[in-house]
């Protein structure tokens, strides 16, 4: 098994961190930043925060998943295999949307190697004060 590469800080503890662990921040920021709004990478980020506040519709609901996946380019340690919805039907009626992505974990990707280490499920739900929030599951 390669040993993963990639550390970083925590956004939220202020804690190193390595692994899967930081691929999950990784994620966090990408889904949770809008196209265009880093000035010297404005083709890093997502179309989620543009989506937010929209009505819980099919065709929305589509878009949405596109979005997910079209952000997930960004980063190569995780591949997208299946988007589950967990919300139940009167939380989806609140307009709470929870969903899980399930993919496989590669911790070298980045690099060229595409070893796979194992699979992984991401937890992203909207928190209350409409940003995404993505947590391992």
């Amino acid at each position: 098994m390669a040993s993963p590469v990639g550390s970083g800080i925590s956004r939220h503890t202020g804690r190193p961190v390595h692994g899967w662990e930081h691929v999950v921040l990784c994620l966090e920021a990408i889904f949770t930043t809008p196209f265009g709004s880093r000035v010297m990478r404005r083709w890093i980020g997502s179309l989620v925060p543009h989506m937010l506040g929209e009505n819980l519709v099919p065709s929305t609901m589509l878009k949405f998943f596109t979005a997910l996946y079209a952000a997930l380019v960004f980063e190569p340690r995780f591949h997208l295999e299946q988007i589950n919805i967990v919300s139940s039907a009167d939380e989806l009626r609140q307009g709470r949307l929870q969903i899980e992505l399930l993919g496989l974990y590669r911790p070298r990707a980045h690099l060229g190697d595409f070893t796979v280490e194992g699979p992984r499920v991401i937890t992203v739900m909207g928190a209350t004060d409409g940003r995404p929030i993505v947590v391992e599951g």
